[in-house]
């Protein structure tokens, strides 16, 4: 009886290689990829199709009503509900609801950013098949990690060992799936 697998992994030195490496794989026909860098790089969310173009409409949205309930309670609470008119100063004095509308627009657009991100990205994920690969820590210090996942349609175990191989990794592990 076999292992399933989640994927088949290549372990490089540099980033430049890395990005190579899906450039190859994407030219390969290859299309479920994930890669593993310790730091953000650009060349390489250009190259594999990473975009986070939803996060700031979330943004926008929360803030908009976020802005929109706090105008709208202190209008409620200070005109309609319980009108004081102290002074003779008007009951709609909207400079004074600006601040706490901006602040509250700003709660509003943070936290909702944070819950998008969390649910955008299946965050927290204690645990991910990769975790199992030996040496996968140091994808957090200096290392580059391909991963061709098994769900590809291009995916046979020989092919993609043999595609890995020829670009000169430091090394190519098969990554067990997690039950």
């Amino acid at each position: 009886m076999t292992q399933r697998l989640y994927g088949i992994m290549a372990e490089f030195r540099t980033p430049e290689a890395l990005v190579e490496a899906v450039k190859a794989a994407k030219r390969s026909g290859f299309t479920k990829l994930d890669a593993f860098s310790p730091f953000p790089l650009a060349d390489l969310a250009k190259e594999m199709g990473v975009r986070t173009t939803i996060i700031p409409w979330i943004a926008l949205v929360a803030a908009l009503t976020g802005a929109g309930l706090q105008y709208g309670s202190q209008y409620w609470m200070n005109v309609v509900d319980y009108p004081l008119n102290v002074g003779g100063r008007p009951l709609h004095p909207w400079p004074a609801f600006i601040p706490s509308t901006l602040i509250v627009a700003i709660l509003w657009a943070g936290a909702a950013t944070l819950l998008g991100l969390l649910l955008i990205l299946r965050l927290p994920r204690l645990h991910h098949p990769v975790f199992a690969v030996p040496g996968f820590e140091r994808a957090s210090e200096d290392r580059f990690y391909l991963c061709i996942l098994s769900v590809d349609p291009l995916f046979e175990d020989a092919a993609v060992r043999s595609f890995l191989e020829s670009l000169s990794p430091l090394a190519v592990q098969e990554v067990p799936a997690c039950d």
